[in-house]
C-alpha cells in the first residue's frame, strides 16, 4: 500500500472508530452510566478524533462536509 492509501485508511479507521465510541457514549448516557471512567475515557478519546479530524480538514486533506465518517455527531 502507498503512502497516500495508507493515509485514506487511517483516516476511515479514525472516523468508524468515533462513530463506534459515540455509539457506546449515547448506551452509556441512557443507562445513567455518564459518570464511569468508561464514559469519560470515550469522551477524551472524541475530543481527540474531533482534534484530528479537524487538522485533516483544515489542510483540505477531509471534505468539509465528513465528520465521524458522515455526518458530525457533536
Amino acid at each position: 500500500m502507498d503512502r497516500s492509501g495508507t493515509f485514506e485508511q487511517m483516516m476511515d479507521d479514525i472516523s468508524h472508530q468515533a462513530e463506534r465510541e459515540q455509539t457506546e457514549m449515547e448506551k452509556l448516557k441512557v443507562a445513567g452510566k455518564e459518570k464511569t471512567a468508561t464514559y469519560r475515557q470515550y469522551f477524551g478519546n472524541r475530543l481527540f478524533y474531533k482534534m484530528m479530524l479537524d487538522k485533516y480538514r483544515k489542510y483540505g486533506l477531509l471534505d468539509e462536509r465528513m465528520r465521524y465518517g458522515k455526518t458530525e455527531r457533536f
